[in-house]
């Protein structure tokens, strides 16, 4: 009898010994979850987005991957910019991949759908582009690494305030969307806190491309410059419209995150020059880290240049593998309780979440003035 426990009790040591080894030596890829808007009139986001990851996830598994050596993997799934896809994206990605972290989604209003459903599957979902108020607050399993609007619309209309003077503005926003929507209450209250006179509020929808009337009567009243939160096509036809129309350079736009994005240029052409916006990250950093990221993303990319989108989900996937790494297996409940303490510096500068799992460092916010087509420092 003494004999056959021992002999249990080895074949059990064994069985262990076998099983970590077994696990110590795993080499299958670490799955995420990814959900962006790789089609439709919103996809330059989106494929941004994608872009940084990918280049991120290059250099992540080039160096050894996560957990020992583990490769990181990406699954992405097409939102096309609907709430309705994003949260059967969530679905599809927790039930049938059952990947341990989800990215995404691109816009506030495709969170709002898909977040509570991760959150109550327990499931963490990291939002690199997501600013509207409240992301955070869907429940614990919900992070964001994009500064919400609120700590950067501030920012540009105080600037905008003291270097140019502005007094009078005419305000636009788009009032079916939830991230312009709340872009739009963002820029109300620190109009308002900075003493500066609103003329006239107008609002279109998202699917809108004639703003003829609603420029039409800002001209009449002559602002110094017009606030816009809108994402960045209608942004391009609101801009090229009221040149058309006759307002003239001088009364410049201030936008929202919508509005930084290189395509406003590319689409605006010189209707664009003058605008402003803040961004937590500028292309034009001199440090060593932003400038290898620009130039690899050049390289991979055709030549075409990163924004604000690419550098921020480049930064959120190192993040994400730190957290992986600390978790110390592709747990969700694991990872979540290691996110929230992760301390990372890459092409963004310092960063670590808030006890609310939002940026916990506004430091970096900058204005920008686009001109010639491209943003640079506003100096």
């Amino acid at each position: 009898m003494r004999a056959m426990s021992r002999r249990m009790l080895l074949a059990a040591v064994l069985l262990g010994s076998s099983l970590a080894g077994a696990q110590a030596q795993d080499k299958s890829p670490v799955k995420l979850g990814a959900i962006e808007i790789l089609t439709g009139p919103n996809s330059r986001y989106g494929i941004a987005i994608q872009r940084g990851f990918d280049l991120a996830l290059a250099d992540i598994n080039k160096a050894g991957g996560v957990l020992g050596g583990r490769p990181l993997a990406l699954a992405y799934e097409d939102s096309a910019g609907a709430k309705e896809q994003a949260l059967n994206a969530a679905r599809k990605l927790i039930g049938r991949d059952k990947v341990p972290l989800i990215l995404g989604p691109t816009l506030s209003n495709e969170m709002f759908a898909a977040g509570p459903v991760a959150n109550d599957r327990k499931v963490p979902i990291v939002g690199t582009s997501t600013t509207a108020n409240g992301i955070t607050a869907i429940g614990p399993y919900v992070f964001r690494t994009s500064l919400p609007e609120s700590d950067v619309i501030p920012v540009t209309l105080k600037t905008a305030k003291d270097k140019f003077g502005i007094k009078r503005v005419a305000v636009m926003y788009g009032n079916d969307d939830a991230f312009t929507k709340s872009a739009y209450d963002v820029m109300k209250a620190s109009l308002e806190k900075l003493g500066i006179e609103t003329l006239t509020t107008e609002t279109f929808g998202s699917k809108d491309s004639d703003f003829s009337a609603q420029l039409t009567k800002i001209k009449a009243l002559n602002p110094d410059a017009i606030v816009l939160s809108a994402l960045v096509e209608a942004a391009s036809g609101i801009e090229l419209q009221a040149r058309q129309l006759g307002i003239p350079d001088k009364v410049f736009f201030i936008g929202g995150n919508g509005l930084n994005s290189p395509k406003l240029g590319d689409i605006a052409g010189k209707a664009a020059d003058g605008t402003l916006v803040g961004s937590p990250w500028f292309i034009g950093k001199p440090d060593a880290a932003n400038q290898a990221f620009v130039n690899a993303f050049k390289d991979k990319y055709g030549g075409d240049l990163p924004d604000q989108f690419a550098a921020q989900a480049y930064d959120t996937l190192f993040i994400v593998a730190k957290a992986i790494d600390a978790a110390g297996a592709p747990d969700s409940e694991k990872i979540k309780d290691a996110l929230i303490k992760v301390k990372h510096t890459g092409v963004m500068g310092p960063f670590s979440f808030s006890d609310t799992r939002d940026p916990a460092d506004t430091s970096g916010v900058v204005v920008l003035v686009m001109k010639g087509g491209k943003f640079q420092l506003l100096q």
